[in-house]
């Protein structure tokens, strides 16, 4: 069945069904389509190859978000090819890319930090500071250093991508596809592959903190090895995820998806179909990730804990009020998926700006961040019988 043209591959009944159910409980209940959006595009390629197994809408211009920082990286990474730049030589930061928008390490004018150290921000908190400030050093200045991604880009095929800065941070001319990013990705393993495994770092120490990655899709789907997530209000939740499961690497795009859980399913089974094209045999039943086969049966919802807790950042009196500050609050924390949630307090109506789809460690990383803005954030326990109810 190719559903209505989309998938060039055959995907079941069961796998379809599996799908959309994965997804509506993912999203506590709340399935925002992702096929046939106005911003949803995909692609997946075979890594050696180039071959493509599955693509919706691959060359239509998108935001790219923070997968731009791969962009970054591998020119970082070329500099540390030809010995321009060692990992522990240090990056000043500036005024400038001390200035940048969370996500970010708090990084303040006059600081120096390693290489190593700024790479390891990108690819687990996608460090925006960190990120301008490589360009800097690597550009003189950002909107260079943004110039040098365009031409590297156009040069390794990317055709219809244009990089307006190093970390991804929102420009109405900064553009791609998911062609161009399944590129990239396809690059970034084959020419640089010691350096590419940094994009498997689960997460890394700096200056007494813990920083832990953004991308579930390394602890939730087998042979999933990176590279990057990415979110703005105008690109909605973007994936490029590179997976290696009996001897094939496979590369797949996922942007302009509703929700970061929903991104996350529709990526697994997009590799699953992919995989089942190629005659690779499914992960062992237990070790699949988000979705063990296309095939499998849906699991009862006790099973499926994607929501574990939720950052509560306050109750508002109105709707608008509470999603702007869920909205700020995603912004500030970079992690988890904005909510409203409508409720009452002595009569009076009442709306609660959440964070939803965080696991505990991430919860107290993203409250942090958002109480050093002086804003309300707590880490709210979610029992497995309230997601099933959902």
């Amino acid at each position: 069945m190719r559903a209505g043209g989309i998938f060039p591959f055959r995907i079941s009944r069961d796998g379809l069904v599996l799908l959309f159910a994965l997804a509506l409980c993912a999203v506590g209940g709340k399935a925002h389509a992702q096929i046939g959006s106005a911003r949803y595009s995909s692609i997946v390629i075979d890594a050696k190859s180039g071959q493509v197994l599955s693509a919706v809408s691959p060359d239509e211009l998108r935001h790219p978000a923070s997968l731009t920082k791969m962009m970054t990286l591998y020119l970082v990474f070329e500099a540390l090819r030809d010995r321009r730049i060692t990992l522990q030589q240090y990056v000043p930061i500036s005024r400038h890319a001390a200035s940048m928008s969370p996500t970010k390490l708090d990084l303040v004018p006059g600081a120096r930090i390693t290489v190593q150290e700024a790479i390891l921000g990108l690819v687990t908190k996608s460090a925006n500071d960190a990120a301008a400030a490589l360009g800097e050093m690597l550009g003189g200045e950002e909107e260079r250093f943004a110039q040098m991604m365009t031409l590297r880009a156009r040069a390794l095929g990317m055709s219809r991508s244009t990089f307006r800065n190093a970390s991804g941070l929102p420009d109405p001319s900064q553009w791609t596809t998911a062609r161009d990013m399944a590129t990239l990705g396809r690059r970034l393993v084959h020419d640089f592959p010691e350096e590419y495994r940094y994009f498997g770092t689960p997460s890394f120490r700096f200056r007494g903190r813990v920083i832990n990655t953004h991308d579930h899709m390394l602890t939730t789907y087998q042979g999933a090895d990176g590279i990057k997530t990415g979110y703005t209000e105008a690109s909605g939740f973007n994936l490029v995820t590179s997976a290696v499961r009996g001897g094939i690497r496979l590369v797949g795009v996922v942007l302009g998806a509703a929700h970061a859980p929903e991104r996350d399913v529709h990526m697994a089974s997009l590799l699953n179909a992919a995989y089942e094209r190629l005659d690779v045999a499914p992960a062992p039943r237990g070790k699949g990730g988000l979705i063990g086969s296309a095939q499998a049966a849906v699991p009862p919802p006790s099973r499926l804990r994607v929501v574990r807790w939720v950052a509560q950042v306050g109750a508002y009196a109105t709707e608008a009020a509470a999603r702007e500050a869920a909205n700020t609050a995603r912004r500030i924390g970079g992690a988890g998926e904005p909510r409203v949630e409508a409720t009452s307090h002595r009569g009076k109506p009442l709306w609660r700006a959440q964070l939803v789809g965080l696991g505990e460690q991430e919860v107290q990383s993203v409250c942090t961040a958002v109480r050093h803005q002086r804003l309300p954030c707590t880490a709210v326990r979610v029992e497995p019988q309230q997601l099933a109810s959902r």
